[in-house]
């Protein structure tokens, strides 16, 4: 799994004019891409890793400022363009391998009592945010 957060002081995603997720606040947007061989360990992985990540202000955790998170769930982030002009999409998990995983990411955030808020998945959507810093990290599973 693959994750882009972004500590934000708001974000909110919005789906045929309607926003169906948004988070106010100090908290973290998160784009998350699902590949091939992840699991649902893995997904628990995610999920501790995000909530512990200490990059909100004052090195604290979601977990420790009790923040919210938007998941965001984003295949192209496993888009390979080293070759060509067209990205690959060999190493992205399809929509029915991918879908339960994010789910359960999000199911193992709110396990260790995060308030989570989420985009639609396989949904056009629209993604505002305003970045606090601007302060992004990558987060990579192991495997």
């Amino acid at each position: 799994m693959r994750a882009v957060a972004a500590r934000v002081t708001r974000a909110s995603v919005t789906v045929d004019r309607e926003v169906v997720g948004a988070i106010e606040g100090e908290g973290l947007l998160v784009l998350l891409g699902v590949r091939t061989e992840d699991t649902p360990e893995t997904a628990e992985w995610m999920a501790r890793k995000l909530h512990e990540l200490r990059i909100l202000d004052g090195e604290r955790s979601c977990a420790e400022a009790g923040a919210p998170l938007l998941v965001v769930s984003q295949f192209t982030l496993y888009g390979e363009v080293r070759k060509g002009r067209r990205p690959s999409w060999t190493a992205a998990a399809r929509p029915e391998v991918a879908e339960p995983l994010v789910d359960a990411v999000v199911a193992a955030l709110r396990a260790r009592g995060a308030q989570v808020e989420t985009g639609v998945f396989g949904a056009q959507m629209a993604v505002e945010s305003v970045n606090d810093g601007p302060f992004t990290v990558l987060v990579e599973s192991p495997g």
